[in-house]
């Protein structure tokens, strides 16, 4: 895993425009805290950071291949699951590799197919390829986007980057943010290759850009289709097993120390199963790291977190026999500013996840102490459809994203209910901008003869969910680990997983009754009864008082400094609320505090530039 960047600017010559590269190289250190690496050449510039993972000593970047007719350059940042297979197919082809890197795998890969070299990666990447040969750039992205890539257009070229921090370390890029860009942050809605800085966006997923000097084109190679289901459930559960055992088996291949991140939901610990019993046949014992929080026996159950993670983390490590640490967070370490500051700069935005970010990031450092490779369960749920509003009927019939409408969000409503609602309603339309993007997402969606209206519809919301929902979380996964240089690698995110599963009928997702019906029964062999069949629990949070306690010192610390951050909140309901008892705090103040935190430090690490009219 790495951080890369680059500068094409097809009318000059950058040879003396190394410090610009070095700049934006410079601000990925955390996603590549081992080694650094740049290389210019007439119009091409590429950097690259690298954490190491695979082949230590050989996977060096940026890395050259010198051709009779010039140079073929690439910066890589991720995994190709599927290296060892493409190497013996290039060997069998006439390649010879110079080192043991799937980074090597890569770049012969794109020597032997060109642009169809998207079609035989198979993993987690971000990458740009400078061929000399005929001066054109391509810039290639994983198909469910588990790796970010942004670019931005230059009078004569492009800028890009992992983090859109790279691309604003440029001189000639400007951190501005437009109304179409607080729709987005505000709306909790990903819309493919969207960014929310001004003249960049993200490469979408499963779609390469390629520029040359007759411009900059866009190529999707591969999205999701549909297609009749022919197997019946025995067959299907087996597959789905089949798909997720070949997942874990190439995800656990690695040079350095890996782990599984285990919450005692039915996710994490079918990977936890899964990967105990692949190690143990070469002889290792799992390590497996669980989130905890102080006085645990103060937990108080509410409608997304009805257990506690603990017990049943406890209860996979007793039947695996995994070596397991507990991570515990105290609301001083929550609540810390500094804390808040690195998972702002981490993200470059505000209006994250809140508290959610900063145990997250916690979590990722105290577990980057032990392992560089951690092995996630995200996903799962957008696949298999286990949020508790994939079974509710009065969210499921609204052609609407159904964590909005689950939300209580509606014409007149926002989840952070803090936020100046004439600046949401009036100047942003942000339930405008909801509608609109779910008629842009399901008019791509392709109907299946003879499906039912009930079917179609719980098909849109899968689909919504792999195209939008699950952007906001791989990103969010990214960031937060990126930060601390741990690689986490999501074996659900296997696009014939995906694929497969998409297109199973939704009575099929749910024959037993329940939430993830297919994966129940394909890892029920696995793991404690007690495991398979708990209910859902959305990721953990802190119920201390203290940390509410904290973030109201802070938020009336920071109106009585008059900080422009409250300028898009109702000021007089959010020093209401600051003044009061934590213990009286209603939910929706405590995530306006955490967001007007937030923004605070967005707004005094970026200076963005800000155009709402």
């Amino acid at each position: 895993m790495c951080g890369i960047t680059g500068w094409i600017a097809l009318r000059r010559n950058l040879e003396e425009q190394r410090p610009a590269l070095d700049a934006m190289t410079a601000t990925m250190e955390c996603r590549g805290p081992d080694a650094e690496g740049a290389w210019v050449s007439g119009p091409a510039a590429l950097g690259h950071r690298r954490l190491a993972v695979i082949d230590l000593e050989g996977g060096v970047q940026p890395m050259t291949a010198e051709t009779p007719d010039g140079p073929v350059v690439l910066t890589y940042s991720g995994e190709t699951y599927n290296f060892r297979e493409l190497r013996e197919e290039l060997v069998r082809r006439g390649h010879r590799f110079r080192t043991a890197s799937d980074t090597e795998v890569v770049l012969r890969a794109y020597l032997e197919w060109g642009e169809e070299v998207a079609d035989h990666l198979e993993g987690m990447y971000a990458l740009g390829i400078w061929d000399g040969r005929v001066d054109r750039l391509l810039l290639l992205r994983d198909r469910l986007g588990i790796k970010p890539l942004f670019v931005y257009e230059t009078e004569d070229g492009v800028l890009f980057g992992s983090e859109a921090k790279a691309i604003l370390a440029h001189p000639e890029a400007s951190a501005v943010v437009d109304a179409d860009g607080f729709r987005e942050l505000f709306g909790f809605v990903k819309e493919p290759g969207r960014a929310v800085w001004a003249g960049m966006r993200e490469v979408a997923p499963g779609t390469m850009l390629l520029l040359d000097r007759s411009g900059l084109r866009e190529r999707v190679y591969w999205r999701l289709e549909v297609a009749e289901h022919r197997d019946d459930t025995e067959t299907t559960v087996a597959r789905v097993r089949e798909l997720l055992e070949d997942s874990v088996a190439r995800q656990l291949v690695a040079d350095v120390p890996r782990c599984v991140l285990l919450s005692g939901g039915l996710d994490s610990s079918a990977l936890t199963a899964l990967a105990s019993r692949q190690l143990a046949e070469q002889g290792e014992r799992a390590r497996t790291f669980t989130v905890d929080f102080e006085q645990p026996e103060a937990f108080r159950p509410d409608e997304l977190r009805g257990s506690q993670d603990a017990p049943f983390a406890r209860a996979v490590v007793e039947h695996l026999g995994t070596l397991h640490t507990d991570i515990k967070l105290d609301h001083q370490e929550l609540a810390d500013p500094e804390v808040r500051r690195a998972t702002v700069r981490a993200r470059d935005l505000p209006f994250g996840f809140g508290e959610a970010d900063n145990s997250l990031y916690l979590l990722f450092k105290a577990i980057r102490e032990h392992s560089t490779v951690a092995l996630s369960g995200e996903s799962s749920d957008e696949i298999f459809g286990g949020y508790p509003w994939f079974h509710l009927p009065a969210v499921t019939e609204v052609p609407m994203f159904p964590w909005v409408t689950a939300s209580g969000m509606g014409p007149k409503s926002h989840p952070t209910k803090l936020i100046d609602p004439t600046l949401l309603l009036e100047t942003l339309d942000v339930p405008g901008y909801w509608a609109q993007r779910w008629a842009d997402s399901v008019a791509h969606l392709p109907a299946l003869p003879g499906e039912d209206a009930h079917e179609r519809r719980m098909r849109e919301h899968a689909y919504v969910h792999l195209t939008s929902l699950l952007g906001l979380l791989l990103d969010r996964k990214d960031r937060m680990s990126m930060a601390v240089g741990l690689e986490v690698r999501v074996p659900f995110c296997d696009h014939r997983l995906a694929e497969y599963v998409f297109n199973t009928p939704w009575s099929m997702k749910t024959f037993d009754g329940r939430e993830k019906s297919l994966l129940r029964a394909a890892v029920r062999d696995t793991l404690p009864t007690s495991v398979v069949e708990r209910v859902k629990a959305l990721y953990p949070h802190t119920q201390e008082l203290r940390y509410v306690a904290a973030l109201q010192r802070q938020v009336g610390e920071l109106l009585s400094d008059d900080h422009g951050a409250a300028d898009f909140f109702d000021r007089d309901a959010l020093a209401k609320a600051a003044a009061g008892e934590p213990g009286a705090v209603e939910p929706d103040a405590r995530e306006a505090f955490e967001r007007v935190l937030d923004l605070a430090v967005w707004l005094d690490t970026y200076r963005p530039t800000i155009k709402l009219s």
